[in-house]
């Protein structure tokens, strides 16, 4: 397959470095630091976002705290890249493997490889469609999508008509924020015709996708982006078109985004968009590596709630998900279609208290 053939094509470029003997091999023996500290990898998924930016922040400040020698990567948004970083991984003999597949139907060889090399490994934010982990650190996408369709629906009164900015359907994010939303509204606002734009996690695509639905439908009240990486082109297409109006303006568009971003946050407070779902970066980055250090300890799981507010469940065989709390966030802190939402200046949201 094609992942295989890049792993085994990385691997043949070091073993003529003479750091590796053959593709396939564990790559090194070196399992702690020269502090005697677990060695772990992380590779970072992209770094052109707020949110991601932010993953990457918090990630050594744990990896101290646990006692973790650090090696990271950034892939880049390739799958092609992941399989070069994690063959690296492996020889530079890390103990555990916390990645951020951004498409998650495409790294089953890329798993495979890690279990054969007995490497446990922590996904974040997003769920391989195969293969098996240690465990996934996530919350509920599908939450993500119902909490921006409650608040647009009672917004909205259950009228009109709003675009929902999608990820990436090869992305089980995509999927499940796709479906949660669109799912709930059919459900309980039956009167909102919903335009459904795929983006494939693009900032430019989904700005021109909103611009083609505003010219078609003028008279739409309401935008879902399920990524924050949407929220500059969104604003600047609505400014263009003299819709970027106050919250009790007539010609105010409702805009809720996704991830919980410091500027998201201010934001919300000065009536700029909407509301948002607070993705936990801070969380996942902890939890990454929490759960990291527990597979070298040889520690394991089971569903049910866990001891820091969340709830392991498992979603298939050899795999368990902590799903960790996104609250969404709105300027008053109201409840919304029976959804409670916290004040943007709530001092317990990352994006407050991200330095």
């Amino acid at each position: 397959m094609r992942f295989r053939s890049v792993l085994c094509s990385t691997a043949s470029a070091l073993s003529a470095l003479g750091l590796l003997g053959a593709c396939g091999g564990n790559g090194g023996t070196t399992a702690t630091s020269s502090g005697g500290k677990p060695l772990v990898g992380v590779d970072y998924p992209r770094s052109d976002t707020d949110f991601w930016n932010a993953y990457i922040k918090y990630t050594p400040e744990y990896a101290k705290r646990l006692g973790l020698s650090l090696k990271t990567t950034n892939s880049q948004n390739d799958v092609a890249k992941l399989a070069a970083n994690a063959q690296t991984f492996i020889l530079q003999g890390v103990k555990g493997i916390a990645m951020a597949p951004q498409s998650t139907f495409a790294i089953a060889p890329i798993l495979a490889q890690l279990q054969a090399a007995k490497i446990p490994v922590v996904t974040i934010d997003t769920r391989p469609d195969t293969g098996k982990l240690y465990m996934v650190v996530r919350a509920d996408n599908r939450a993500y999508g119902e909490k921006a369709c409650r608040y647009l629906g009672t917004e909205l009164g259950g009228k009109g008509k709003v675009v929902m900015l999608e990820g990436d359907l090869a992305s089980i994010n995509g999927r499940d924020r796709t479906q949660g939303f669109n799912d709930c509204m059919k459900k309980n606002y039956p009167g909102i015709t919903v335009f459904g734009e795929t983006t494939d996690w693009d900032g430019a695509v989904a700005a021109q996708k909103l611009q083609t639905d505003l010219t078609a439908h003028p008279d739409i009240k309401g935008v879902y982006i399920q990524s924050s990486l949407a929220l500059s082109g969104t604003l600047h297409v609505l400014k263009q078109e003299g819709l970027l109006a106050g919250p009790k303006d007539r010609r105010h568009v409702f805009v809720v985004s996704n991830d919980g971003t410091p500027r998201e946050l201010k934001n919300i407070s000065n009536g700029t968009i909407d509301a948002t779902v607070s993705q936990p970066a801070d969380l996942y980055a902890k939890y990454a590596l929490y759960y990291l250090k527990a597979a070298i300890d040889g520690k394991t799981f089971k569903p049910g709630r866990t001891g820091h507010e969340s709830t392991i469940v498992r979603v298939r065989d050899g795999i368990l998900e902590d799903q960790l709390s996104a609250p969404l966030v709105t300027v008053d802190g109201g409840t919304y279609g029976g959804v409670p939402s916290l004040k943007s200046t709530d001092t317990s949201l990352w994006g407050n208290s991200l330095g």
